[in-house]
């Protein structure tokens, strides 16, 4: 049961961004931090990816835990509402559906993809590491 009115839960809805989130924000300072160079939401690759990194040929992904449905068992940001699972359910699957369909899109053009995860931002020093061994495995990264 939803203890807001219809009205009132729209009007929450309608404010959540797809881009330039606070978690995406800070990845972006951390990789321009590390002296790294980008470019953001290419229209011409499938999922319109975050953090693009033509250099390297490789993309950034950051997922909200809830949107994207983390599939971590330690993550309870992924929780489906308990009201109107009917609607929920397929909606989240959807997009579950949808980001597979875009890694895999973007691994068959030669792209290498990173889907970091909201709850995992919170660690600065293994997200450093993260990016860090995702990008080196092709390439030399600038000394920070």
């Amino acid at each position: 049961m939803d203890f807001m009115k219809p009205e009132t839960r729209s009007a929450l809805m309608a404010q959540i961004r797809s881009k330039n989130t606070k978690p995406e924000m800070l990845v972006r300072r951390l990789v321009h931090g590390m002296g790294l160079r980008y470019r953001l939401h290419r229209k011409d690759l499938p999922g319109k990816p975050d953090i693009v990194l033509p250099k390297w040929k490789a993309v950034i992904f950051v997922n909200g835990c809830f949107w994207h449905q983390h599939p971590s068992d330690t993550c309870r940001a992924s929780a489906i509402p308990t009201s109107r699972r009917e609607y929920w359910v397929p909606k989240l699957a959807r997009t579950v559906a949808r980001d597979a369909e875009n890694v895999a899109a973007l691994e068959a053009l030669g792209w290498r993809v990173l889907v970091l995860w909201e709850c995992e931002l919170r660690d600065e020093g293994a997200l450093k590491a993260d990016i860090e061994s995702f990008l080196r495995v092709h390439q030399t990264l600038p000394e920070t």
